[in-house]
């Protein structure tokens, strides 16, 4: 059964566009140095730390959800009986013999839980969001239900929430020359789709080079990030179709599967054993009922995951996708421009060939500054995404100002610009990363995530400590962002630290001493492991890259 599945696979061949790749999918003995014993894949996943808190840290977290809810209970009893105002939205008396419309149960965490602290989420903001940013000040007379703003500005508040990894959100005007000059040549939009009247000679250009900085025959771009998910994965796989999912993967990743109509099968979080088991099991068993070979067998995965700050481990991945004959689709969305030595995500930080990876897909949201995504491989896969991607066909095309943007910051990170910023940016982000998270490994905080990953998830655990934390943080001037259930599991809420090019050491410092202060405040240093300390790390680093930068 096993040796009829695999050889089935070659009804793969003719199928939505991804026919060019299966003839390249067989299985290499020299291809095992990608595999699960290669040696940098090794060594970047020793550096990764999902530490666990002491067990009254648990205990304290599920009584602290526990206590909310059952005083939720009591405040929508007293609701009930109108011993209490109820804000939120309801169904008028003569419509309530139909189906509602707002479900007590489902609105029952909004009402009881967010509402009391809604204050640390949707802050307007009121300048460039760079390294630092201002923030209106606002106060809210009726816990939260509804804020008004007081006319007062909070200035210079750094910003460690914002996905600026390379800092190309700036305002500087020698760098922004050129936007400023195709805005005044091709106007803000495009009002058409790029199949009408919308293809203008800027979205090729930035396609050419897109495909040139990646190393792949060619890219497609897209205005939205998050489309660029959601409407090109129905376009590549669907009914008869099998998707191996990461279970921490973006939810544009889980929508677009969910649209194609794709069976899915959801493998613990980069657990080569969990996803070749399923891989194993796809190809023995096929298709439930009918046995029937699946068509295509797609894997999904992230290169940085935005929650954890955990990498993807791209070598074994590509060694099981060549092994079972599957295809595997990349989500660069944090790692595009942030790793690297010169950028190029986690096919470069791994060292494997970007022709492994059938799938490539990122955004220009984050490291560049600016806005939408592309996907790139090869020829065939991309002019077949021209015709059949609802995002390409329906959407209309990229802003002129946002595509010399991105061609501007793609520029600079090739050194096509003429000079070493983007290199010094990469290097900087870098830089900036190690040193941040070994001072708070120093400090006793746990954090989440791989040692590369600009992303740093700090684990607050308990409903009250995370508001806290963002109010304490706020009022010390540093702006953070703070997630919890049910974007995060229920015992591990955190906040999450972006790190960009564009802090310089005596911001860095400044929130660290503040972190230091808030943690021992609210008690949040959990972690057990004792660090020596290394707070020369980055100096050294400096050192290092001055006499780079001099020769």
């Amino acid at each position: 059964m096993a040796t009829a599945a695999v050889n089935g696979s070659k009804n793969l061949i003719n199928y939505n566009g991804l026919n060019h790749i299966t003839k390249k999918n067989g299985f290499h003995i020299h291809g095992q140095k990608n595999g699960p014993l290669c040696g940098a894949s090794s060594r970047e996943h020793r550096q990764e730390s999902f530490e666990q808190p002491p067990m009254y840290v648990a205990v304290m977290t599920y009584l602290g959800f526990a206590i909310v809810t059952l005083f939720g209970y009591l405040r929508d009893f007293l609701r009930a009986v109108g011993l209490e105002k109820c804000h939120i939205t309801q169904e008028r008396e003569e419509q309530k013999r139909f189906v509602p419309l707002y479900q007590d149960f489902e609105n029952f965490y909004t009402r009881n839980l967010y509402m009391r602290v809604r204050d640390n989420w949707n802050r307007p903001v009121c300048s460039l969001p760079g390294p630092v940013f201002d923030l209106m000040e606002r106060v809210s007379d009726d816990y939260n239900w509804t804020f008004r703003l007081t006319g007062k500005t909070i200035h210079n508040v750094i910003n460690m929430g914002s996905y600026n990894y390379l800092g190309f959100a700036e305002n500087n005007a020698d760098f922004l020359k050129t936007v400023a000059e195709k805005t005044l040549n091709y106007g803000v939009g495009v009002c058409s789709t790029r199949q009408e009247t919308g293809n203008l000679s800027l979205h090729e250009d930035l396609e050419t080079l897109v495909a040139s900085f990646l190393t792949v025959e060619s890219s497609m771009v897209f205005g939205m990030g998050f489309a660029t998910n959601s409407m090109n994965i129905p376009a590549l796989v669907g009914k008869g179709c099998l998707i191996l999912s990461d279970e921490l993967n973006h939810t544009s990743l889980i929508l677009g599967a969910r649209l194609s109509g794709a069976t899915i099968r959801v493998f613990k979080h980069n657990d080569m054993h969990s996803l070749e088991k399923m891989l194993r099991e796809a190809v023995c068993a096929g298709q439930p009922r009918t046995h029937r070979p699946w068509r295509k067998i797609l894997i999904m995965v992230e290169g940085i995951y935005s929650m954890e700050g955990s990498v993807v481990r791209l070598p074994e991945i590509i060694a099981l996708k060549k092994k079972y004959k599957a295809f595997l689709y990349l989500d660069e969305a944090h790692s595009i421009g942030a790793v690297g030595p010169s950028g190029r995500g986690v096919t470069e930080l791994f060292n494997v060939n970007p022709n492994d990876v059938d799938i490539m897909m990122g955004t220009f949201t984050k490291s560049f500054g600016a806005a939408g995504g592309y996907v790139a491989g090869k020829k065939d896969l991309v002019d077949y995404l021209r015709q059949h991607s609802h995002s390409a066909i329906y959407a209309t095309a990229m802003s002129p100002p946002v595509t010399e943007q991105i061609i501007r910051a793609l520029r600079c990170i090739m050194g096509k610009d003429g000079t070493t910023e983007g290199i010094r940016r990469i290097r900087q982000l870098a830089e900036n990363t190690r040193f941040f998270r070994a001072r708070l490994r120093e400090m006793g905080f746990i954090i989440y995530g791989q040692d590369n990953s600009p992303v740093v998830p700090i684990l607050l655990y308990m409903p009250g400590k995370v508001v806290a934390f963002a109010r304490e943080m706020l009022e010390r001037k540093v702006g953070v962002v703070v997630v919890g259930f049910p974007a995060t599991p229920i015992t591990e809420a955190r906040a999450r630290f972006c790190m960009s090019a564009g802090h310089t050491r005596d911001m860095l410092n400044e929130v660290l001493h503040h972190l230091d202060e808030v943690g021992d405040l609210l008690r949040l240093k959990f972690s057990r492991r004792k660090c020596s300390s290394r707070r020369d790390l980055c100096d050294e680093t400096d050192c290092e890259l001055d006499c780079e930068y001099d020769h």
